[in-house]
């Protein structure tokens, strides 16, 4: 095994202080003289190398010199994976072994023991799999030495448990989809680059083993401005016995990538009659929003039906409405623009990956992801198109009944409204419903494999009548034709699905450890007024049954548990005290952010602040956790104190 020549003088520096430290030079000395003396025959002037090591072995100096030596086998390329892999099932280590030239952080300086730095985590999906690396300081070049060991057939490639040798995995055409975000001093994400790596030149190499070095690109405005280099290894285990040739690895990948270049240029021409089409129908069409294709993080076009998959979540959600609570505890946030504009969108849908590992994303994101979810769940869902208020584009999720109902759910909040179309031709007297839904103008629907335009003389949300099957009010693009490039499998440009993750946090623990600090920040703040603190730990606990029906409600849509609530409430409050309670909820477990947007309310500040006879404070917090270690943390503060009139 040859080393690099920072290795090999690294080497021979550690050997050299080690000889050193046992004063090798001395006992050599000492043992070349007692040689001469004694072991020199008579007439011989010399002494041989092989005598002299002979010598040095039998008084022990060698053997001084082995014992403190630990050796272990260290290959400086691709260190060993985990010993736990089944021997019947093929998979590939993949080892991140550092990254380069992220200039963004080139005048990053060193973070000093134990300060808070911004850090790196790279992601990771492969076939169902999911990773993540730990987080390292960002810098120039960044620490990131982490292995990953991906199995290649899951899904039982392969005739039942024979190996996948290297013609099957020449088929897999999944890539790695390597997610790399960013995470600030305070805790805000940001996505740095999204890439898809074809790990298939491993399969061209003789030893199983290949590096690789990855140009990593920005996102969004900055999609084509590299952000930094990853240098990876990968390694098939066991090793292949017989290893195709780069020829036919490079003609696979250029004739799937001829055959999505067809689906997708077919796909186009079909798209552009089928618009003309729409058009010609009535003119107003052409302001209606009727978006088919959508740009995800890498600048890429992609027709919108393929950002919806049906997607389960196992165990992890129980019910459409949880999934809906899940979606809305993701962050909202639109995609940065460079410069102003007017107020002008920036457009950037992003890939599932991307969106759960950065836990935030635009409204669009949101709503893909809970039609998915909805769709999991059985039921007939879509993405809806259209404005709000103002006319702001607005992108939102509904549902068919079995029994024609139509159900709105809003993806940032989880409220659902019920659709009710108004007769515009009723007289004037007969009673309309009155809407709810905050929604102004609906221009089209889709979903995995549906793409409806409005054709409806107007695009009001309120006079929309929601019969698909109705050619003269929906205009449907081909199922066949938006299969070609959206459904799973149709083409290698569409990124892979990802299952969810169930949550990370311990939410008892994180519960307690927030609830501490609130009550730590509570006593400060009132210490800085000049005011004792006394806690009601019985209080505290009584508030505890709030919380969980608030969730609930969340949840669910139902209030219960309040009458229990407010009976516990009047046992704990003596005769002739007030009781003053304040719920707040968040999205976040930033106990002096939460403190500080708390005091803002005059109503938490009364509380906090509370002046008078026998006050006692209660604080009770809840963290409820979700799939991806999404949050619910709801916060109430109490106090009672008896009346002085």
């Amino acid at each position: 095994m040859s080393l690099p020549p920072e290795k090999a003088s690294e080497l021979k520096q550690i050997i050299h202080n080690h000889l050193v430290k046992i004063n090798i030079h001395g006992k050599i000395r000492d043992v070349l003289a007692e040689t001469v003396r004694d072991d020199l025959e008579p007439g011989q002037n010399s002494l041989s190398e092989r005598d002299f090591l002979r010598a040095l072995q039998r008084r022990g100096v060698v053997d001084d010199v082995m014992k403190d030596l630990h050796f272990f086998k260290v290959d400086f390329s691709f260190p060993s994976p985990p010993a736990n892999i089944d021997p019947a099932r093929r998979y590939l280590y993949l080892q991140v072994q550092g990254g380069k030239a992220f200039l963004e952080h080139l005048q990053e300086p060193e973070p000093l023991p134990g300060q808070v730095c911004s850090t790196f985590a790279l992601y990771l999906h492969f076939r169902n799999q999911r990773f993540r690396s730990k987080p390292v300081p960002c810098a120039c070049e960044p620490d990131l030495q982490e292995g990953f060991l991906l199995e290649m057939h899951r899904e039982g490639l392969g005739d039942g448990n024979k190996m996948a040798d290297a013609t099957a995995m020449l088929s897999i055409s999944d890539p790695v989809h390597l997610v790399l975000i960013k995470t600030d001093t305070s805790s805000e994400t940001s996505l740095v680059s999204s890439y898809f790596l074809d790990w298939r030149t491993v399969l061209s190499s003789p030893s199983g083993k290949t590096g690789v070095a990855v140009e990593l690109l920005g996102v969004g405005e900055s999609c084509k401005v590299p952000a930094g280099v990853l240098n990876l290894g990968l390694e098939l285990y066991p090793p292949l016995t017989e290893t195709l040739s780069p020829d036919i690895i490079t003609t696979q990948q250029s004739i799937e990538r001829q055959k999505t270049a067809e689906k997708e240029r077919l796909f186009l021409v079909y798209a552009k009659q089928w618009w003309r089409e729409f058009l010609e129908i009535r003119d107003s069409h052409r302001s209606k929003l009727v978006k088919i294709f959508a740009q995800d993080e890498n600048g890429v076009n992609r027709p919108v039906c393929s950002y919806v998959r049906v997607l389960r979540a196992g165990r992890l959600l129980e019910s459409p409405r949880q999934a809906a609570r899940f979606v809305s505890l993701l962050g909202l946030e639109r995609a940065p623009v460079v410069g102003g504009g007017g107020g002008v969108k920036q457009e950037q849908w992003c890939s599932l990956l991307a969106f759960l590992c950065r836990s935030k994303g635009d409204c669009e994101d949101h709503a893909t992801l809970l039609c998915s979810l909805l769709l999991g769940f059985g039921l007939d869902a879509y993405v809806c198109v259209g404005t709000k208020a103002k006319g702001v584009a607005h992108t939102w999720v509904m549902t068919r009944g079995t029994d024609g109902t139509v159900t709105f759910w809003e993806s940032l909040t989880a409220h659902r409204y019920l659709h009710q179309a108004i007769d515009p031709d009723a007289p004037p007297l007969v009673a309309q419903p009155r809407p709810s839904y905050p929604y102004r103008t609906i221009g089209c629907v889709f979903n995995h494999k549906a793409f409806l335009a409005n054709c409806q003389p107007s695009d009001a949300v309120e006079l929309c009548v929601f019969d698909f099957h109705n050619q003269s009010l929906w205009k449907a693009m081909s199922e066949e034709a938006l299969g070609s490039v959206c459904s799973p499998g149709s083409t290698t440009s569409l990124p892979p699905l990802p299952p969810l993750c169930g949550p990370s946090l311990e939410p008892s623990a994180a519960s307690n450890q927030l609830e501490l600090e609130m009550r730590y920040l509570v006593a400060e703040h009132r210490k800085d007024l000049g005011l004792a603190t006394v806690w009601d730990d019985h209080m505290s606990y009584v508030l505890s049954s709030a919380l969980a029906a608030y969730e609930l409600e969340r949840c669910t849509g139902t209030s219960c548990g309040n009458e229990e609530f407010q009976d516990a409430v009047r046992r704990a409050v003596p005769d002739g005290h007030t009781f003053k309670g304040f719920p707040v909820h968040f999205l976040h477990r930033n106990a002096r952010r939460a403190f500080a947007t708390c005091l803002r309310s005059p109503f938490c500040d009364e509380i906090v602040c509370c002046r008078g006879d026998h006050v006692r404070l209660a604080v009770r917090v809840r963290v409820f956790v979700y799939p991806e270690s999404a949050c619910a943390v709801w916060v109430m503060f109490a106090c009672k104190y008896r009346s002085v009139l």
